[in-house]
C-alpha cells in the first residue's frame, strides 16, 4: 500500500506540473499581449519552475515504477532494472521522450522573455510531454483500430486539462496581485484574460466530456455502467465525475455572473468586491482540479472494469 500511495503521490505532482507547463504557455499565448507576459503573471519563472520540477518527478516515476516492478527498495537503485525498463519496453521510450521534450521546454522558457516564438516552443515541447502519460497508462492497454482511438481521446482528453489547469493558474495569478498593485491597466487586463478564456473554455470542456465519455466506455463498459459503486474503481470514477460537475458549476458562475459584474465594477471604479468573489471563485475551482488530478492518478494504479471482462 505505501508503494502504491507513493506511485499517486508522484504521478499526481507530475500531472499537474505537466498540465501548469503546458496551460501556462498556452495561456500566455491567446490570453496575453507580447508586452504583459513578463510582468503580469511572472511567466519566466513559473514556466522553468514547473519543467525542472516536471523533470525531477519524472525521474522520481522511473525509479519507483523500477523498485516496483523488479520489487526491490527504492534506494540503493537498482540499476539493472532502470536499464531494463528504458531499454525494453514502451514505458522506457515514452520516459526518454518526455525527458528530451522536458529539457526542450525548459531551456525555452528560460529564454522566452514574453516571446511569442520561444512560448510556441514550450507549449509544444509540454504537449508532447503530456502525450506521453498517455503511451504509459490505460489509454495504451488496447491493440488493433481501439488501441489508436483509446490512445488518441487519453491525449486529447490531458491536452484539453492542461489547457484548463494553465488558465486556472494564470487567471488566479491574475485576480491574486494584491490591490495596492491593481491599476487600471491591470484590470483591464484581467478581464480580456477571463473573457477569452471563455471562449475557449468550451471547446475545452466539449472536448474533455467527449474523450471522457469514450474512455469510460472503453475502461468501464456499458455492461458495468450500473455497477460501478461496487468496484473501488468506479467509486473514484465517481468522485471524480462529482468534482468535474462541481468545476462546470464555478467556471458557469465565473463567466456568466462574476466576470460581467467585474465587468461593471471596473467601469463604476468600484472593484475590491468583485475582485474578491473572483479570487474565491477561482481559488475553490483550482482546488477541485487539482482534487480531480490526484483522483486521475489513483485510477491510473487500479485495474478498470473492462479489464477484468
Amino acid at each position: 500500500m505505501t508503494s502504491d500511495w507513493s506511485t499517486v503521490a508522484v504521478r499526481l505532482a507530475l500531472y499537474a506540473m505537466l498540465a501548469t507547463l503546458f496551460g501556462l504557455s498556452a495561456f500566455s499565448l491567446y490570453g496575453l499581449r507580447a508586452g504583459e507576459r513578463a510582468d503580469a503573471v511572472a511567466l519566466r519563472p513559473w514556466l522553468v519552475a514547473t519543467a525542472g520540477s516536471a523533470l525531477i518527478f519524472s525521474i522520481i516515476a522511473l525509479l519507483l515504477m523500477a523498485s516496483v516492478m523488479a520489487g526491490t527498495p527504492l534506494w540503493p537503485v537498482d540499476q539493472e532494472a532502470v536499464s531494463a525498463l528504458l531499454g525494453g519496453s514502451s514505458i522506457g521510450t515514452a520516459w526518454k521522450v518526455r525527458v528530451v521534450a522536458l529539457a526542450v521546454a525548459g531551456v525555452a522558457a528560460m529564454l522566452a522573455r514574453g516571446r511569442a516564438a520561444w512560448l510556441t516552443i514550450v507549449m509544444a515541447a509540454s504537449a508532447l510531454a503530456i502525450a506521453t502519460l498517455a503511451w504509459t497508462g490505460h489509454g495504451a492497454m488496447d491493440e488493433g483500430t481501439m488501441g489508436w482511438v483509446h490512445l488518441g481521446a487519453d491525449i486529447l482528453h490531458l491536452v484539453a486539462a492542461g489547457i484548463w489547469v494553465g488558465a486556472l493558474v494564470g487567471l488566479v495569478l491574475l485576480v491574486a496581485r494584491p490591490l495596492s498593485r491593481v491599476d487600471a491597466a491591470h484590470l483591464s487586463l484581467t478581464h480580456r484574460a477571463l473573457h477569452g478564456f471563455g471562449a475557449i473554455g468550451t471547446i475545452v470542456v466539449g472536448t474533455i466530456v467527449v474523450t471522457g465519455l469514450v474512455n469510460t466506455w472503453l475502461l468501464v463498459g456499458i455492461v458495468n455502467m450500473l455497477h460501478l459503486t461496487s468496484t473501488l474503481y468506479g467509486q473514484v470514477l465517481i468522485a471524480k465525475l462529482v468534482l468535474f460537475g462541481a468545476m462546470l458549476g464555478l467556471a458557469s458562475l465565473n463567466r456568466f455572473k462574476l466576470t460581467p459584474a467585474f465587468e461593471r465594477s471596473v467601469a463604476a471604479e468600484d472593484h475590491a468586491g468583485a475582485l474578491s468573489a473572483l479570487r474565491s471563485s477561482l481559488a475553490v475551482e483550482t482546488a477541485c482540479v487539482f482534487l480531480i488530478l490526484g483522483l486521475v492518478a489513483w485510477l491510473g494504479t487500479l485495474a478498470p472494469p473492462a479489464s477484468a471482462m
